[in-house]
């Protein structure tokens, strides 16, 4: 094991989930998808590790992240990498994220109240994208912000059956798609639902 991932993995055993719920904090220490309102769900833990693992972050990565939700997934990120940009569509899961990131001293982390589907144009290219809702096919425009050499995590499906896939962009700019995992998300929502 990389000695990278070994320290992702103690950062995340001590990253405390219930204080990035709002409500059902007695379900911070299951392994399972919790609501944290407006129909969304903060990630089961070992699928958010998996995630994070699977981007292969540097300590320089530049990231976007569509999804901000609760903002667990943007604490590991953030912790990991140079600079976090990320997106969310619903204004009191952003302010709260915000809020939360802010409190735990992370200053690296810029935040947009958008539709993630069409990712931050103007801080592109990334050299890493994390997206945490599922697209119905992949978005054209995260592709074209993903910078050669890029990785993009990224749950691909319908709303009953999706895959979670790695996709590589080489310096050339070919895209190369693995299947890491069967997940069930909920939907990225605009162009791409």
């Amino acid at each position: 094991m990389k000695k990278r991932d070994r320290e992702i993995k103690a950062f995340f055993r001590n990253l405390d989930r219930g204080f990035f719920m709002d409500s059902f904090k007695e379900m911070a220490f299951v392994d399972e998808a919790v609501p944290i309102g407006h129909e969304q769900t903060i990630s089961q833990p070992s699928l958010v590790l998996e995630m994070t693992l699977s981007l292969d972050l540097a300590p320089d990565s530049k990231v976007l992240e569509i999804g901000t939700g609760s903002g667990f997934q943007t604490a590991l990120l953030a912790e990991f990498s140079g600079s976090v940009f990320t997106v969310e569509r619903i204004k009191e899961l952003h302010q709260r994220a915000k809020e939360r990131l802010g409190e735990l001293g992370y200053d690296n982390i810029s935040f947009k109240l958008d539709d993630g589907s069409f990712g931050w144009q103007e801080n592109a290219p990334y050299d890493r994208i994390m997206v945490t809702a599922a697209a119905s096919e992949i978005p054209e425009e995260l592709i074209s912000q993903l910078a050669p050499g890029g990785k993009m995590i990224i749950p691909v499906g319908s709303s009953f059956t999706q895959e979670l896939r790695l996709i590589e962009k080489d310096d050339n700019g070919k895209l190369y798609s693995t299947l890491l995992n069967q997940v069930r998300f909920v939907p990225l929502k605009g162009k791409y639902e």
